[in-house]
């Protein structure tokens, strides 16, 4: 996804937030930042986006977000489990309504058992439900960072589509 439709899918995030009353805070391993860059890229993004940790060393996730020592040491950070724990841990942080975070590989070597490409997102939401996307991307570490951004930022529009529709219907 290029830029200009990241942002606009950004946009619909916070549209979507906006309207429901509710926000988002990110927990970022590989993308460093990147996800938080591209929300707050978009005008308003304050009504909805509380924040976000840049969580790219292993400790912190343990420490920040509260991703379980054990879950750690058992299967390294590179984990659809350890997402999972970073979403909740992220919106429990900055009192968000929704938590989105992502862990993976960017490269150039492979991690914990984990080959690049090898990424892992998720999102939290009201009343504890977890979602999450496994990816295997291909390319430079730039790309791989970006597309994990395009794939985080993608499934947070998808479950806010599908919250709303459970709430109207």
């Amino acid at each position: 996804m290029g830029e200009e439709r990241r942002v606009r899918v950004a946009a619909e995030v916070l549209e979507l937030l906006v309207r429901e009353g509710t926000t988002v805070a990110v927990a970022e391993s590989l993308t460093g930042g990147l996800i938080g860059a591209t929300i707050t890229a978009v005008s308003g993004s304050s009504k909805a986006f509380r924040g976000g940790v840049i969580s790219y060393a292993t400790d912190l996730k343990r420490d920040l977000l509260a991703v379980p020592e054990e879950l750690l040491r058992r299967e390294g950070a590179v984990h659809p489990e350890v997402a999972a724990a970073m979403a909740r841990g992220v919106a429990r942080v900055c009192g968000a309504s929704y938590g989105l975070a992502v862990t993976g590989v960017a490269g150039p070597d492979p991690q914990d058992g984990r080959a690049v490409g090898t990424v892992f997102v998720a999102v939290s939401g009201p009343g504890g439900r977890v979602w999450g996307r496994e990816l295997a991307l291909r390319g430079s570490r730039e790309q791989i960072r970006e597309g994990t951004v395009d794939e985080a930022v993608d499934l947070l529009a998808g479950v806010l589509k599908a919250n709303i529709g459970e709430h109207s219907g």
